[in-house]
């Protein structure tokens, strides 16, 4: 994994993802490295790693902390930040450049929201600030109940069961809690919904946006099944039969 530091001019950015406000992104790439992640486009905005495989390296906003300040004192209004669309905001670097951390301090001293959407059991250690800020969320995202399909899609990432187990401290925590199953991959539709039902208070889905990304590999894997319109469809459907009505929500967090 190649990490470099870089330097930005801005921090909040207007989102596009519907009931999302803004986007706080302290990182450019991601180590977790799922195979079929969409923000693959971001390298073509790195100075340092154009073309470069995705989950090969990551550029560390050094400054991003202090930008976003000068932001936020300058807006007349609070509003609400989501970490992060393009990244893991709780990727591996952050355990060493706290960056995400520096991001939501300066978002609760100025009284903005913060919403949160990762895959790390990471998010505990900031727990403190959580609890302190204002309109708070913390989404996870659950792809799969099955850990031997995340160790081939998202080989760097945590384990399904470390997600659930995060979700459920933060829940007892007092912290909203969501899930976000995208893409749908192979799995127990079901046993997914048993496992996340008693941790979130609202889910999230969305089928496969880039197949290309992994169809070789679901072919030779025996997923070819799930690279289909119809998959998406059924595996809604199921999940939605087994979900509480209210936790329902169809609009993915996804960037582009």
């Amino acid at each position: 994994m190649d990490v470099q530091e870089i330097t930005i001019r801005s921090a909040l950015v207007r989102s596009r993802i519907p009931g999302v406000e803004y986007v706080i992104n302290p990182y450019l790439g991601c180590g977790h490295g799922c195979r079929y992640c969409y923000a693959v486009f971001m390298t073509k905005h790195s100075r340092h790693h154009a073309g470069a495989a995705w989950g090969s390296f990551v550029e560390a906003k050094t400054n991003i902390a202090a930008i976003l300040r000068d932001e936020l004192r300058r807006k007349r209004k609070t509003a609400t930040a989501m970490l992060s669309s393009v990244c893991d905001p709780y990727q591996p670097a952050e355990r060493r450049y706290k960056l995400t951390r520096a991001c939501l301090e300066a978002l609760r001293d100025f009284g903005w929201g913060m919403e949160i959407l990762t895959r790390s059991p990471l998010v505990l250690r900031d727990l403190d600030i959580l609890q302190s800020g204002s309109r708070v969320s913390v989404g996870f995202s659950v792809p799969t109940d099955d850990d031997r399909v995340r160790r081939v899609t998202e080989p760097n990432a945590p384990p399904i069961g470390s997600r659930i187990a995060t979700l459920r401290r933060l829940k007892e925590a007092g912290i909203p809690t969501w899930a976000f199953i995208a893409p749908m991959l192979p799995m127990n539709p079901e046993r997914l919904a048993e496992l996340l039902a008693p941790v979130i208070d609202s889910v999230m889905m969305s089928g496969l946006n880039y197949v290309g990304r992994v169809a070789g590999l679901f072919r030779r894997l025996g997923w070819a099944s799930a690279l289909t319109r119809g998959y998406a469809r059924e595996m809604r459907e199921r999940l939605g039969r087994s979900l509480d009505a209210k936790m329902l929500h169809a609009a993915p967090p996804e960037e582009g």
